[in-house]
Parts: structure tokens; sequence; C-alpha cells
């Protein structure tokens, strides 16, 4: 009975005792939306642009995004205008740009970038017609990844242009060669991506399809490629900018049968001309971009309920 008080005292709170430390709380009124269209505590005015992962308005955005581009044609200026770098190493850019009209109107630009873009166009579906459904599968049942990746895998290490000799032996010089060789450029990046997206589809899905009476077939069809598409076809976007530029390397033969965008920056270096072979590269990166924005494009589009996650 004695050790009673003593007892309370202790079970009672320490009334002098400090309160423990708690988070700031964020204050709802200045919260701002992220891409997905979820609130999000604004960040402190010190760090507004440079928060991690937040969005920028969209005026600063478009500002920042021409802001570099004229940037670097500006540098581009200098550096040709006092002569710190010569001609035939670097042309101006009033040179570039009238190197790209002359190859518009009088040299066939427009033919050539048909030829390479159908080039491209076909090696780039065949390598999405093997590609994918082999990479489903090898992402869905285990053997058969086993069994195809340690023959795909190497060729992703090794140099892409020493198969333009063997390429020559098996199709010849014709057409077949140069679709083959970017066929081959796509195939084996694209393969990986695509066991890797079948891969990353959560368990549960599969395992809710099954208790729900799915078979193995179905919850292919219906669970792992529905999931994983989104990523695939975001894939396809890097696997067009390797396409665009490996195409050059793959019309370094037999060049003019039919010309395409590789014969031009070849000939502009065999005359001395290298604003036709710059020419050349920005339409190529040009095209590039635009083909970029179009995937981009067509990807929400067909997915838009990916922005929302």
């Amino acid at each position: 009975m004695s050790d009673t008080p003593e007892k309370e005292q202790a079970a009672a709170p320490q009334k002098d005792a400090a309160p423990p430390a708690q988070l700031p709380k964020a204050d709802p009124t200045k919260a701002v939306v992220d891409k997905a269209g979820s609130p999000r505590p604004a960040a402190p005015r010190n760090e507004r642009w440079f928060a991690l992962r937040a969005p920028l308005p969209r005026s600063v955005g478009t500002l920042l995004a021409i802001a570099g581009p004229a940037l670097l044609i500006i540098l581009w200026f200098a550096v040709t205008a006092t002569g710190a770098v010569k001609a035939r190493d670097l042309p101006s850019p009033g040179e570039t740009l009238r190197a790209v009209l002359d190859l518009w109107f009088n040299e066939g630009l427009p033919g050539a970038i048909w030829v390479s873009t159908r080039r491209i166009l076909i090696s780039f579906g065949l390598a999405v017609a093997v590609a994918v459904p082999l990479g489903i599968a090898m992402g869905a049942f285990e053997p058969i990844n086993r069994f195809f990746d340690p023959i795909v895998a190497p060729f992703r290490y090794m140099p892409i242009s020493a198969f333009i000799p063997l390429s020559l032996v098996w199709f010849g010089i014709y057409e077949g060669q140069k679709i083959a060789f970017l066929w081959l450029g796509v195939f084996v990046y694209l393969l990986p991506v695509v066991v890797t997206a079948i891969r990353a589809v959560p368990e549960e899905y599969v395992q809710t399809a099954y208790t729900l009476g799915a078979s193995r077939g179905r919850v292919i069809w219906s669970v792992l490629i529905p999931a994983s598409l989104p990523d695939i076809f975001d894939a396809f976007r890097v696997m067009n900018a390797i396409s665009w530029t490996y195409i050059v390397l793959a019309e370094q033969v037999n060049k003019r049968d039919p010309p395409g965008l590789g014969y031009i920056v070849d000939l502009g270096l065999q005359h001395a001309r290298p604003e036709m072979a710059f020419a050349i590269l920005i339409v190529i990166g040009l095209i590039g971009i635009l083909t970029d924005v179009a995937i981009n494009t067509l990807n929400k589009v067909l997915f838009p309920w990916r922005e929302k996650h």
C-alpha cells in the first residue's frame, strides 16, 4: 500500500515534458495538381521550379524548351561567324539552311526522305511482328525464356556495323539487305523490353484471374497483354530513335538503288560539302522528333487511363 502513491505519480503525465515534434502539415490551400490530377503540397518558394518531380507551369516549360535550342543556334552562329571553327569543319547555320532548300528543290530530298522512311517502317513492322509475340511467350513461360535468351542476348553487345558484311552475304546488295540490317538493330533491343513489360504485370492480377476461373491462355490475352501494352508501346519511341540512328549506316551499301538520306550524306562528304551532311543530319533529327511526337500522341489516345496513374 505504501508504494501506491509512487505508482500513481509515475503513471501521471508529466505536464512539464515537451510535446513530441510533429511534421508541419501541408496547407491544402497551397496545393498543386500533378500530371495525374492528384493534389500535392506546394513546394517551398525557393524550390518552386526545382522541386523533385514537380510539374512546371506551361509557360515556363515552353520558354525553357525554346531557350535551349535558341542558345545552341546562337552559339553555332558565334563560332562560325568569328572563324573560331573553319567552314569545312562546321558550316554556318545560313549555309546549312541553304543546303536544305537546295536539296529539297533541286536534289530530290523529298524522295530520299520517303525511301528511308519506307525502309524504317518495313523493318520496324517486321521487328514488332517477331519481337512482341516472342517476348510475350518468354515473359509468360520461363522454359521459353531460358531457351531463347542465351541466343538473343549476345547480339545486344555486338557492334551493329559488324553485321553489314554478313548481311551482304545473306541478303545481297539490294533492298532486303538494308531492311534486314535495320530489323536486327531494332529486334535485339525491343525483345527484352517486351519480356520485362510482361513480367512487370503485378502477380495479383494473374492470381485474381485464376480465382475467377480464367484459363492460362485467357490470363495471357486478358491480363498480361493488356496490362503490358502501354509499356511496350512506349518503348516504340526508343526503337524508332534507334532506327533513325542506323539509317545512314544501313544505306552505305548500294547507295543509289534507290537513293535515301544516307546516299546524300555520303555524296556531300565525297564532294567536300559538309553543309549537305549537316543538312541531312538536321532533317533526320526533325523527322525523328515528329515521329516521336506521333507515337507519344497515339500512346495517349490508346491508353488514356495511364496518364491518371
